[in-house]
């Protein structure tokens, strides 16, 4: 059966001609498709009150008229980066247009916007011929709850063609600056794609600026920083596809230190490198700043709630005989909630770990000699972090960069040495090597034979649930929380989240993992691949039963830890 003829501009300004004045329920009555001079506008949703969430809409233009080169979508990173792009464009444009036309939300126009780094989104879709979709809100206009049928008149009919001529067309798009955010994200993908043949887990180009403007600022620093300088030793050269050879400081393989004196720049460096796993605008700073696709942060997390984690190779005999290789608690420790994180990215499939003194659990990280000495290790449950280090690069192959200032016994262990000096990274591994030898630690290591092979749990049931034959509601608050019914997720220690619109996305892979009866009893690490094969095929719409434009791609990463927090969650101990 065909599908419906769509309605024209004219049809559309008729229909609001007709509800003005009406009460506000009656702008259903517009919802369908419009086809205008260039593009097809589609009414996806229509909010049911001016106070209520703004109505869904999307605007496609055919190839014919977005007109873009192929070069310029030639491949997933070219195309990810254009649509990136074009949802700045129309963003910015959107925030331009949209302005008060009554109560509430009542002349809103809104795309979602990006931030620093260049995301897969829905926000705007390309196909392989070149059509262009971009997913957008508006407030429709109301007087009171009365319809203002003459100013959605101008939004819709007005303002949308002016929006999507100027900002979804090659003819009018800014072009030297759109080529340069997709070759400058395509080089980004080919220096982190020589990483591994490289012996590398991060690469930190000449150059970068790497200090954010504030805490709330993910904007480079615009006066004052020091451009990034790599330390000769540590110099590698990559190769980028469109601009050619990059020099800057490589990471290598193995257990690296990060150090130096307070403010000198180590967590800056640290943070940069954990946020290398995505690309970023050309003017960034930190464009060329790239890290392995599966290095995790880590930190200690009190008070987060544990499911079944095998958290033995760092935590044994616990007071009160409750076992460790199948750990679960309300109400973790700094300790335990620390080691549940490391075993749970490697679960997950980590290559990297990342870790900062700063939000560590100090007894998790370090033992000193003095402490050994007083608390006899019987009576210790705690092998500290510095112990496993090694087990976990020479068992597993898993690097670690870490951040150290104050606990020196970590130079035993370290492959490259890092020194922050006033934001200047020097290589002192060899002065490091010479303090082991010159300052015994004295210490007795705790590590055992070996790490031991981490086991991947089952899911027994997310435990999420509605009320009734209802699904549960989900609610998104920023970037650090999702509400699913009564379960509340915080995500404030998952580092590498970033933008509220990975939440939005996080949030729906759990609905759709709670709703996929064959879910239960496969491991974690299946029902990871299972979203990401399902988004690989069919995008992020894969996550949603209706086009929305406001989710963001995220990492299995991400999605394990948001799954890991669910308090309702239980696992089925896997065999050994």
């Amino acid at each position: 059966m065909r599908a419906p003829r769509p309605q024209t501009r004219n049809d559309l300004a008729a229909a609001l001609r007709r509800i003005d004045r009406k009460g506000y329920k009656a702008y259903k009555d517009i919802a369908g498709r419009y086809a205008f001079d260039g593009f097809e506008l589609l009414i996806d949703h229509v909010q049911g009150d001016p106070f209520g969430s703004p109505s869904r809409l999307r605007v496609r233009v055919p190839a014919e008229v977005a007109a873009f080169p192929g070069d310029t979508y030639a491949g997933d990173s070219r195309a990810i980066a254009l649509r990136d792009a074009l949802a700045r464009a129309f963003a910015r444009r959107a925030k331009q247009l949209s302005k008060p036309r009554g109560v509430g939300s009542s002349g809103l126009i809104a795309m979602d916007m990006p931030g620093q780094e260049i995301l897969e989104r829905s926000a705007v879709l390309l196909t392989d011929a070149g059509d262009v979709e971009a997913r957008f809100v508006a407030g429709l206009p109301a007087q009171g709850r009365t319809i203002d049928g003459g100013q959605a008149e101008q939004m819709l009919c007005r303002d949308v063609p002016t929006l999507a001529e100027e900002t979804l067309r090659w003819a009018t798009a800014d072009r030297d600056s759109l080529r340069r955010h997709v070759l400058t994200a395509e080089d980004a993908d080919a220096l982190r794609g020589q990483l591994a043949a490289k012996g590398l887990v991060a690469f930190v180009a000449d150059g970068a600026i790497l200090p954010r403007r504030s805490g709330v600022d993910d904007r480079p620093m615009s006066g004052g920083a020091i451009p990034f300088e790599s330390p000769e030793s540590l110099r590698v050269t990559l190769e980028g596809p469109n601009g050619g050879p990059v020099s800057g400081l490589g990471v290598p393989c193995g257990i690296t230190l990060i150090v130096g004196g307070g403010y000198h720049g180590k967590s800056t460096l640290l943070q940069a490198i954990e946020r290398g796993v995505y690309n970023h605008v050309p003017d960034d700073g930190r464009a060329f700043v790239v890290a392995d696709p599966a290095a995790v942060k880590v930190r200690a997390e009190d008070g987060r709630g544990v499911a079944g984690v095998d958290i033995s190779p760092f935590i044994n005999d616990l007071p009160g005989g409750q076992r460790t290789d199948v750990f679960s608690t309300p109400n973790a420790s700094g300790s335990t909630s620390q080691a549940a994180n490391i075993v749970e990215a490697l679960e997950a499939g980590a290559r990297v770990l990342m870790m900062d003194e700063d939000t560590s659990a100090t007894n998790f990280m370090i033992r000193d000699r003095r402490m050994q000495a007083l608390v006899a290790k019987s009576q210790e449950p705690i092998t500290p972090f510095v112990d496993k280090v090694r087990q976990l690069h020479d068992d597993l192959g898993v690097s670690t960069v870490l951040v150290i200032g104050g606990s020196g016994d970590y130079l035993d262990k370290a492959d490259t040495v890092i020194a922050m000096q006033a934001f200047h990274p020097a290589d002192v591994t060899a002065e490091a090597r010479q303090v082991v030898e010159t300052h015994r630690t004295e210490r007795t290591a705790e590590g055992g034979d070996g790490f031991g092979k981490p086991r991947a749990r089952h899911l027994a049931d997310t435990g999420i649930r509605g009320k009734g034959p209802k699904p549960p509601k989900v609610k998104v608050q920023g970037r650090n929380v999702i509400r699913i019914g009564d379960e509340t997720i915080d995500l404030a220690a998952v580092a590498q989240i970033l933008d509220e619109s990975q939440t939005r996305a996080v949030a729906e892979a759990l609905m759709t993992l709670s709703n996929d009866g064959q879910a239960r009893d496969q491991t974690l690490p299946e029902l990871l691949d299972r979203i990401e094969k399902a988004v690989e095929r069919q995008g992020l719409d894969a996550l949603s039963r209706t086009p929305r434009g406001d989710l963001a791609r995220f990492r299995r990463f991400e999605l394990a830890a948001a799954l890991n927090r669910l308090r309702s969650l239980r696992v089925r101990e896997a065999p050994a």
